[in-house]
């Protein structure tokens, strides 16, 4: 007969419990390490991101702009007079003299108004030279008159001198001698006048001259304008140059004050930068700057900086100081530096797609063995082309990533393959 062993069932039902429970604290401590775990690095190929080094020394501090060379004088030609284009006589970009005739106008009321102003200039000319024959006629007339009558005066003066003489020896009368004396006197005192008038004479001559010859001159003037605007309808070039446009077509009706055409002289150019606005503030007159014209480099300094922004862009001449490279004309796409200033011993890296001067952000900075990059917080200073100052947060050596690195936003440290 068997005989139940009470005691070893239940130190079996002990063990199991105190196995269930260890089980279950493992468990448990295993699901808390896992929620504490933090997520796996992600990898990121080498070749794919920017790396630079920190550096301390001198850094030349620039800004860049794209823009176009541009004539530092432009002529543009306007029309003088209503006119339709007849002929266009030459094309954009041969070189051209001051008589070089670009267009030839036409405007045939202004033609007819020419000839007649000239008929008029002629007829006026032709009543100039009548007025002078006849005022110098009638004067001819009056001086003979007053040759007459001097003639009589002196007739007289030496008749009553006669008389006078006579009348002093008792040889005539006392009345006949001074009969002779008033008619000496008369004959003088006309003599007088009749100077006068023809002093007066004169001076109506010149006068009514004058009144002629002003006339004249201003049919002349009228003549010349008329004949000037004539001449214009033949469009020169007006300097020496190359001609760039010429924006009207044939048989075009063109108002005066149209411009007809563009000579820009090709051998003195200037480059128009457009510098963006948040660099543009330090951008000073007589700064130092240089000009790549694609085939060839230009030195030149910054001549005037525009007052106002234009789509967040500030224009910027620069004078050309050096001598043109092959190829180089108006219109040519450039691309400009200008040195804003050299800072000395400072501690600089290459400037990030995101690093705006004078901001903080964060850089993936390369761990001793190169093979991962934690994020550290980085304070930047005065910035340039392809450097920017780092004030806070980096050392001489270290490597960072200046890419784009906004897709591993979520990761504080990436692995790099």
């Amino acid at each position: 007969m068997d005989i139940p062993r009470l005691e070893i069932a239940r130190r079996k039902r002990i063990r199991r419990i105190l196995i269930g429970a260890g089980a279950l604290i493992a468990l448990s401590g295993a699901t808390w390490a896992i929620t504490r775990l933090k997520p796996a690095a992600p990898s990121v190929e080498r070749a794919t991101v920017w790396l630079d080094t920190v550096k301390r020394g001198p850094m030349l501090r620039q800004v860049r702009g794209l823009g176009t060379l541009v004539p530092e004088d432009t002529l543009w030609i306007p029309a003088t007079t209503d006119g339709r284009v007849e002929q266009r006589l030459a094309l954009p970009g041969i070189v051209v003299k001051p008589d070089t005739v670009l267009i030839v106008l036409s405007n045939p009321e202004l033609q007819q108004t020419t000839l007649d102003a000239e008929w008029k200039l002629r007829a006026a000319e032709a009543e100039l030279a009548n007025v002078k024959v006849r005022l110098q006629s009638e004067r001819l007339t009056q001086q003979a008159a007053a040759a007459t009558i001097e003639s009589e005066a002196n007739k007289s003066k030496l008749q009553a001198d006669r008389d006078a003489e006579l009348n002093r020896l008792g040889l005539t009368a006392d009345i006949q001698a001074k009969t002779s004396m008033v008619t000496a006197l008369d004959w003088a005192n006309r003599t007088q006048i009749e100077k006068k008038r023809l002093d007066i004479n004169l001076e109506q001559v010149r006068a009514q001259v004058a009144v002629q010859e002003a006339t004249v001159e201003q049919l002349r003037a009228l003549y010349n304008l008329k004949k000037s605007q004539v001449d214009a309808l033949r469009v020169r070039a007006g300097v020496h140059g190359v001609l760039q446009q010429i924006p009207v077509e044939v048989g075009q009706r063109v108002a005066v004050g149209t411009n007809l055409a563009r000579v820009v002289q090709p051998e003195k150019l200037k480059a128009e930068l457009k510098i963006p606005e948040t660099q543009a503030k330090d951008v000073a007159i007589g700064q130092s700057a240089d000009i790549d014209t694609r085939n060839g480099i230009i030195a030149g300094r910054v001549s005037r900086i525009d007052p106002a922004a234009i789509q967040g862009n500030v224009t910027v001449d620069v004078r050309l100081e050096g001598a043109l490279p092959p190829g180089a004309r108006p219109d040519l796409s450039v691309d400009g530096t200008i040195e804003i200033e050299k800072l000395s011993n400072v501690l600089y890296v290459g400037r990030p797609t995101f690093g705006q001067p004078n901001s903080q952000i964060t850089l993936f900075r390369l761990d001793a063995e190169g093979k991962g990059a934690t994020r550290s917080p980085v304070k930047l200073g005065r910035s340039s082309v392809n450097t920017i100052e780092v004030l806070e947060g980096l050392r001489v050596g270290d490597q960072v990533v200046l890419s784009d690195m906004s897709a591993w936003d979520a990761y504080d440290r990436i692995r790099l393959n």
